[in-house]
């Protein structure tokens, strides 16, 4: 038997307006992000931007594991205070 690679009506791949779209954010905000390389990895295919889905979810958890108020570790008011040093003269 041949392996052949089966279509799906699922998209794994959006543009850069449905990728914008998908993150809820307007199509100028990732095409800024793309240019200063800020964003969500995105890649050329021919010659139109695009995103794949998956990359777009893994950014996303990054996002969100990197703010403090979604990741107790980094919430500086669950951390002990710091002691002050002593100054001698």
């Amino acid at each position: 038997m041949h392996n052949q690679i089966t279509p799906t009506h699922e998209a794994v791949f959006l543009n850069l307006t449905k990728a914008a779209e998908y993150l809820g954010i307007s199509p100028n905000t990732l095409y800024v992000w793309r240019h200063r390389r800020q964003g969500p990895p995105s890649f050329r295919m021919g010659s139109r931007v695009m995103y794949r889905i998956s990359a777009l979810n893994e950014w996303v958890i990054a996002q969100e594991q990197a703010d403090s108020r979604s990741n107790a570790g980094l919430n500086p008011l669950s951390q002990k205070p710091m002691k002050r040093a002593v100054r001698t003269p």
